[in-house]
């Protein structure tokens, strides 16, 4: 038996993550403690995520002609990802994050997209043409959003689930918004989504929460890092915890949340139940370092799924 089908059309990173002692000030220099490159990208470590759990993903994404991108699309396939259309484009560079962690597991993150930004509503119909529709349709801000709205449409158009994960924090087309079924921000993210929509910064996120949802006609789950997350669902709000963990490196763990969400609820798994399982994916992921490399896997994966 198959998992859910899930289709993610977004983006594809190679992380270069060096750790610090401590953040540098404007104009210093300062020598890091240590480094990795790893696979990343918004895009890819939510197929990434929903992948292990073991649904069946499909990328929908763009690389640019250089070694990151035939590394990156070798990586997807070996975690079982159909990287059919991750289209290579030759006059572009694949997709680059910059990140640097402090000893708290903190990051700060530079993004150089290249590739990415040259995914457009065409790649998207070619993999619709080639495959038909999938159970679920997720996307993050990391692609054009003209991109994003014509996988959500023809998501929309054949009876899927459309999910968006509106980081990095941008102002969302209400094209977009239009044809999305939930929304999954961070406090970042949703205070911007506010002040678009109804204009005015936070002052009660919990009535904040259900007033946004209200407003743009979708269901919501803010997500609060180790405070767990804010679901609005049929007009009713649920705050669930997160387990107490010990943080090295949070990079990657709302890209964790969102894969195992939308694999839970494109499984047919009731909105709480989803958010559960993405808390307790992202809370997992955060005592590792990394991005996808972070993410449960073997036993550790088994345990999360039991419970």
């Amino acid at each position: 038996m198959t998992g859910p089908r899930i289709m993610i059309v977004g983006s594809s990173m190679t992380d270069l993550v060096s750790y610090l002692g401590r953040m540098p000030e404007r104009g210093e220099t300062v020598f890091g403690k240590d480094f990795a490159q790893g696979f990343g990208g918004k895009g890819a470590n939510q197929a990434a995520m929903a992948a292990l759990l073991g649904a069946e993903v499909s990328m929908v994404g763009a690389v640019g002609g250089d070694s990151f991108g035939r590394d990156t699309v070798e990586n997807l396939r070996g975690l079982g990802i159909d990287a059919t259309h991750v289209v290579e484009i030759d006059d572009a560079h694949s997709g680059i994050a910059m990140i640097l962690v402090d000893p708290d597991g903190d990051n700060r993150i530079v993004l150089a997209p290249g590739a990415n930004e040259r995914l457009t509503p065409q790649h998207v119909d070619d993999a619709f043409d080639d495959a038909g529709g999938p159970d679920l349709v997720l996307s993050q801000l990391e692609v054009p959003q003209e991109t994003i709205r014509r996988g959500f449409e023809r998501a929309k158009g054949a009876g899927g689930i459309t999910v968006l994960n509106p980081a990095p924090a941008a102002a969302v087309d209400p094209g977009v918004l239009a044809v999305t079924d939930w929304v999954i921000p961070n406090e970042t993210e949703f205070a911007i989504l506010l002040e678009a929509e109804l204009g005015r910064g936070v002052e009660d996120l919990e009535a904040d929460a259900v007033a946004l949802g209200e407003r743009i006609g979708a269901s919501l789950v803010v997500t609060l890092g180790e405070r767990g997350a804010l679901l609005v669902h049929d007009g009713d709000l649920t705050r669930l915890e997160a387990p107490a963990v010990e943080a090295v490196d949070t990079t990657g763990a709302g890209d964790a949340f969102c894969g195992g969400f939308a694999f839970a609820l494109a499984g047919g798994a009731a909105p709480a139940d989803a958010t559960r399982l993405g808390i307790a994916l992202a809370s997992d992921s955060v005592t590792r370092r990394g991005t996808q490399a972070s993410y449960a896997r073997g036993a550790d994966l088994e345990r999360i799924l039991a419970g």
